[in-house]
């Protein structure tokens, strides 16, 4: 039998405000769509919409610059201010250009200008910014946990961003977070068609599954932060986001 598997975007998700009940908004949107989950289906939840929750604003009017913010922000050209929040969300600057600063976030990602964005603040974002969640597994956790309460049924959840790659031109979705499902799967051991060992073959499945949400979720202006997958639950050992971060001994870039 052919495999199926579908994305559906949640419509009617309001504004979301710092303290809001998230695990309650989704799950309202899912039941006013009339598409309640099905064991073992995925939650994609935007970042923003969960660093908005967890009241994540900068406002950069309150941020003093650091001599070092400022030497950098001389070779990005960036807001020297933007620069210092950026030093403070990060454990190493590892490389710098007109535009953009790579850095190692504090959570292990490394990404361009520690996630921090502008974009789709309200009309009143001024001159505020939002960082990354806090602890994005934690949260995909907490987000897991009340809506299986709440539907007496296994899903998993993932927290999404997007990111560009370093061999590629582009930005694609990514987990930052993920709780009960495998978000890394170790095929290390199995055998191709041919009988081949894989010597080396690990899956990010919670990137595949944030990258196919993104297809119906959008980057700009769409306003679905909510997706629902079906049909990509895979039998493997569930473990978190954490495990796709590359330690840096194997990181041929650092």
């Amino acid at each position: 039998m052919a495999r199926r598997v579908s994305f559906m975007a949640l419509e009617g998700l309001p504004e979301v405000n710092p303290g809001d009940d998230l695990a309650t908004l989704i799950a309202a949107a899912l039941d006013a769509g009339d598409t309640p989950p099905a064991p073992h289906d995925i939650l994609i939840v935007a970042q923003k919409i969960v660093s908005k929750m967890e009241d994540r604003y900068v406002d950069l009017a309150t941020v003093r610059p650091s001599p070092r913010a400022h030497d950098l922000s001389t070779v990005t050209e960036k807001d020297p201010r933007l620069v210092e929040v950026i030093l403070s969300e990060s454990d190493e600057v590892l490389r710098i250009k007109q535009g953009v600063i790579v850095v190692a976030h504090r959570r292990g990602f490394v990404m361009a200008n520690a996630g921090i964005d502008h974009s789709n603040l309200g009309p009143d974002g001024g001159e505020r910014v939002l960082l990354l969640p806090r602890d994005p597994d934690a949260t995909a956790e907490l987000l897991r946990r009340a809506l299986e309460t709440r539907y007496r049924i296994p899903l998993g959840v993932i927290v999404s961003d997007s990111f560009g790659r370093a061999w590629r031109n582009g930005v694609v979705n990514v987990a930052l977070g993920a709780a009960g499902l495998p978000a890394l799967i170790d095929a290390r051991g199995r055998c191709d068609r041919n009988g081949r060992r894989l010597e080396v073959t690990q899956i990010a499945f919670a990137d595949a599954v944030a990258a196919g949400a993104a297809l119906v979720m959008g980057e700009g202006d769409e306003g679905m932060p909510v997706v629902l997958a079906r049909g990509v639950f895979p039998d493997a050992p569930v473990v978190n986001a954490a495990s796709l971060i590359r330690p840096r001994s194997e990181d041929l870039f650092r």
